[in-house]
């Protein structure tokens, strides 16, 4: 007679047979990852050291959740390799990693391979069957992430009345649609706007980064409440973009949500300034990067979507 199991244990046999299969056609499995002379800690630390700026062994720790000792051993075998070299910046306690010029080398055909191994993984699905495995990684990361710190705790404690994801299929149409309809209706801009908003959005999907870019969606019910993007300007600065709020959900305090998810993303992901450009009218806005830390560092007159504006450029340093 077969051992009745309860619904979590199904749940959490479930999950196990998952994580068996993904590492075993991702090749995490073995003493090297994707054939490499690397281990998938190694190749985790290295992919760290090249997408950051600079940043402390303790943070990639932190973030990589690492044992101290394991994350040691790993940084000692990199420079006595030449992968790595530290640097002190203001705070002389404070030491800094960097690859190498050497450390680059190794480290782009391995950014490379890994990116075609995905790219042959996926290669038999559709368009649509590639974005709806994209779209169930994302569901995974985001719910899981939340209670692992993915996602920054709600401005006063209390359980929020949405949530937030990142974005998937669909979403991306939506933003543009709703940034045309509520600009148009309370302030009064032409379809101009519309279109930059759909440029906007194109050029994030285009040349995303997701470890230094992200969207946010905020949700009730499966029903569109607000989002927010974050780009990357240059190397050291972010940039958030296309902050908006439905009607019905202003007072919730979703839009300081959003901010705050940006400068905490754009922080961990080693940048030293976010920056934003905005209209004078739009004063619930302001208030928001106000309170969030942000100032105004820059403004100019201009005419656009219909009607004369007042631009102005925020920053806040990290």
């Amino acid at each position: 007679m077969a051992k009745s199991t309860t619904p979590s244990e199904d749940r959490a046999d479930a999950v196990r047979r998952f994580n068996r299969f993904y590492t075993r056609r991702i090749g995490a499995l073995g003493d090297a990852h994707l054939g490499s002379a690397f281990s998938l800690g190694e190749m985790r630390v290295l992919y760290e050291l090249a997408h950051r700026d600079s940043p402390t062994a303790s943070e990639i720790g932190n973030d990589l959740g690492l044992d101290r000792g394991y994350l040691s051993r790993t940084l000692r075998a990199f420079k006595k390799r030449g992968l790595i070299e530290t640097t002190h910046g203001a705070d002389r306690r404070r030491r800094h990693l960097a690859l190498t010029a050497a450390g680059k080398r190794a480290f782009a055909p391995l950014e490379r391979d890994a990116r075609a191994a995905v790219m042959e993984m996926m290669a038999h699905l559709s368009d649509a069957e590639q974005a709806r495995v994209v779209a169930a990684m994302t569901t995974i990361e985001a719910a899981l992430g939340e209670r692992e710190g993915g996602t920054a705790p709600h401005p006063h404690g209390e359980k929020p009345d949405y949530t937030l994801r990142r974005h998937g299929p669909g979403d991306l149409g939506m933003i543009v649609h709703r940034h045309g309809v509520i600009y148009a209706a309370e302030y009064g801009y032409d379809e101009r706007f519309e279109a930059l908003v759909a440029k906007v959005v194109a050029g994030f999907i285009e040349n995303l980064d997701p470890r230094r870019e992200r969207a946010w969606i905020a949700e009730r019910d499966g029903r569109f409440l607000g989002s927010v993007f974050v780009v990357a300007k240059s190397k050291v600065i972010a940039q958030l973009r296309l902050l908006i709020v439905e009607p019905e959900a202003r007072g919730m305090g979703i839009g300081r949500r959003l901010v705050q998810e940006v400068i905490r993303f754009s922080r961990k992901a080693g940048y030293r300034k976010v920056q934003l450009w905005t209209q004078s009218e739009l004063v619930a806005a302001r208030r928001i990067y106000a309170a969030a830390g942000f100032e105004i560092i820059g403004t100019e007159q201009h005419e656009n979507f219909g009607k004369k504006l007042d631009a102005e450029i925020w920053e806040r340093a990290l």
